[in-house]
């Protein structure tokens, strides 16, 4: 793994869809065996020029309509027969509605398939509540052999969809549609299971994820102006967590806080204190939605409403400082 930071952290200049989009048509005149599933969504990522597209991989892109239960088992049947299947909807619509498919025709039954949930957490904006999912990861991470993953920006995603394409097993991408912040520099490699520091730090260490990490940046350095210094970790990885950077954060911090566009129950959070509840415990708090549905806004609007600000991180920084000092 060999990553470079960005100096700056502006949106992209192209959005998710677009830099997904791009290298599934690469990995697949690459690799015939590459098959995109839609549920009638694919306009979402690949634009208008979808049925362009398909031309130049007949065969490849599979529209299966808006069924995604039926979608996740073509492709796990697609993959018993020896294809390499990225089955692709919205997120609430591939983690909830599919969910019996994906654990029994999935993991039970030792797939290989690639799902793909976009617009996760607070990102469906106007879409509202009802396709907000903050439970996603919560339910997939209770799948035995499901690895979860949620690229931080079009560095990563590019990297990391090359890198499933080539992995065995069920997998699911939490994946933007829009722009979003740069957080790393082109030629970055990223490794499954590892997570960055983005920031070094001291004085307590923020675990995040997606849309996170570049608030969780935000927060960092309102926080330098006080003499605090904090550590940004970007744990891409949900599942399987870095265990070793995690306990290292807390070992060498003593307080963690976490920051995900997800609810806190289930989702990192829970996964973190998992960890450091069997290994180094120490003063942990939370960003994340409270348990709560979704609504409609625009981003920043929702940012504001779910707590999920620099602001909301730097607040929980403050928090978990002091209670590391009256718990020594």
């Amino acid at each position: 793994m060999s990553v470079v930071i960005s100096n700056t952290h502006e949106n992209g200049e192209r959005s998710m869809a677009e830099i997904y989009s791009e290298t599934m048509m690469e990995l697949m005149k690459e690799n015939p065996d590459i098959v995109e599933l839609e549920a009638d969504l694919g306009f979402c990522l690949m634009g208008n020029q979808m049925n362009e597209l398909a031309e130049e991989v007949p065969g490849q892109i599979i529209d299966c309509g808006i069924q995604e239960a039926n979608m996740t088992g073509v492709a796990c049947g697609l993959s018993f027969a020896g294809k390499i299947p990225f089955a692709h909807s919205f997120a609430p619509f591939i983690s909830r509605r599919a969910n019996d498919q994906i654990f029994i025709s999935g993991c039970y039954a030792g797939a290989n398939v690639k799902l793909v949930g976009s617009d996760p957490g607070i990102m469906a904006a106007y879409n509202g509540g009802t396709h907000m999912p903050f439970e996603d990861v919560a339910v997939l991470r209770a799948f035995p052999g499901m690895t979860i993953v949620e690229p931080t920006d079009h560095v990563m995603l590019k990297d990391l969809v090359k890198q499933l394409a080539e992995k065995k097993g069920m997998c699911y991408i939490r994946c933007a549609r829009k722009n979003v912040p740069r957080i790393y520099e082109q030629g970055s490699e990223f490794e499954i299971g590892k997570g960055n520091i983005v920031k070094d730090g001291t004085d307590a260490s923020v675990i995040a994820s997606g849309i996170m990490v570049a608030e969780a940046l935000k927060a960092a350095h309102i926080l330098e102006k006080e003499g605090i210094s904090v550590r940004v970790v970007d744990m891409f990885t949900i599942k399987p967590l870095d265990c070793g950077l995690t306990v290292r954060c807390a070992q060498e911090t003593k307080a963690v806080v976490t920051a995900e566009n997800h609810n806190i129950h289930g989702g990192l959070y829970g996964a973190v204190c998992e960890v450091l509840a069997k290994t180094n415990p120490v003063p942990v708090e939370a960003v994340g939605i409270k348990d709560e549905f979704g609504e409609v806004g625009d981003m920043e609007y929702l940012k504001k409403r779910f707590g999920l600000t620099a602001d909301d991180i730097a607040q929980k920084v403050r928090k978990v400082i002091e209670r590391k000092r009256v718990e020594r």
